[in-house]
């Protein structure tokens, strides 16, 4: 708390195993206490997490009696084959009955969505993004299969489409999902008017946010410093350390010369890109910092800009890493 006071919070994330599990009376008891201690915008913009396979029904209404305002339903995908590939606990009768109820109870809701998953077609691709827009979904994020270190998929790797096939896909959504009235806004992300999630454009803003619980992070900017924190990730490991006052596993300064990658790895997954002014606001660097990655950017094509704004092209959309490489300290 003394590294925040006086800051408003704008957006609570409640997230990361299965917070849905929780009873609406805990988190009304959790946001209650937030309260308490934080100042909360009246518009603050508050996410609760929800598996399909972890609902009862009235439940999601009884969470936004708790102060809830927005929903994230972690569908992944309509289609049973696929949801047992990938190892989830919930079917797709469970998933359409779980966005009913969503949008039952709240104006505003997510879902999520995978795409490149083992032995996944175009046409079931299609099958599984026209289902989802049939529910009219005002904010829809949809991810490609990501093989993370330590899991099961890393040890067994299946088989999932050829990165041609996976880039199709990626043009095909962002086509059905235009002509649903979704724009795409990030690149893994999609709204209606109105229906951005605050939370995750202020991750690509490069704003600061506070991470509590096991394995949360934190990024908080001081004057001439940017701080970045991990708790412990172990729960049990995690609530014997807070409650000794050693939460943190990691609390590090990040260097100078790290903040223009920093900036960019969020800022240019935004399709309008970011100010200029911004990224002095937000790094305390003078934009020489970034002139010469800026220039070679744009003699790729990667990006477009004008005296006061950069943003990421068509290409430097499709070669996203590629841009914000250029950005490397030494790079």
């Amino acid at each position: 708390l003394p590294l925040i006071w006086g800051r408003t919070v704008h957006s609570i994330f409640i997230g990361g195993g299965t917070p849905s599990l929780f009873s609406p009376e805990a988190i009304d008891r959790l946001l209650g206490n937030v309260r308490a201690r934080l100042n909360l915008a009246p518009d603050c913009e508050i996410t609760l997490e929800a598996n399909p396979g972890t609902f009862e029904k009235d439940r999601f209404r009884a969470f936004r009696g708790a102060g809830v305002t927005r929903l994230s339903v972690g569908v992944q995908s309509f289609d049973d084959v696929n949801l047992k590939a990938i190892g989830r606990v919930h079917d797709r009768a469970q998933a359409l009955a779980a966005v009913e109820e969503a949008r039952d109870a709240f104006d505003t809701f997510n879902l999520d969505l995978m795409y490149a998953l083992p032995g996944q077609t175009m046409a079931a691709l299609e099958q599984d993004v026209r289902t989802a827009l049939a529910l009219s979904p005002p904010h829809l994020s949809i991810y490609h299969l990501t093989i993370e270190p330590n899991t099961y998929f890393a040890k067994f790797p299946p088989s999932i489409p050829e990165d041609d096939l996976a880039y199709a896909m990626l043009d095909r959504i962002t086509e059905l999902t235009g002509e649903a009235g979704l724009a795409r806004y990030e690149v893994s992300a999609y709204a209606r008017a109105g229906h951005r999630c605050f939370h995750n454009l202020n991750y690509w803003q490069f704003g600061d946010y506070l991470g509590i619980g096991a394995g949360a992070h934190s990024k908080l900017s001081f004057p001439h410093r940017v701080v970045r924190q991990v708790r412990f990730r172990d729960p049990r490991g995690y609530m014997d350390q807070a409650l000794a006052g050693h939460a943190l596993a990691q609390d590090e300064e990040v260097a100078r010369s790290a903040l223009p990658f920093e900036f960019m790895l969020n800022a240019l997954r935004l399709k309008d890109g970011f100010a200029l002014q911004d990224f002095s606001d937000r790094t305390g660097l003078a934009l020489t910092a970034i002139q010469h990655p800026l220039e070679e950017a744009e003699r790729k094509g990667l990006i477009e800009r004008d005296l006061a704004r950069v943003k990421p092209t068509v290409r430097g959309f499709d070669f996203l890493n590629d841009l914000q490489s250029l950005f490397l300290a030494g790079s």
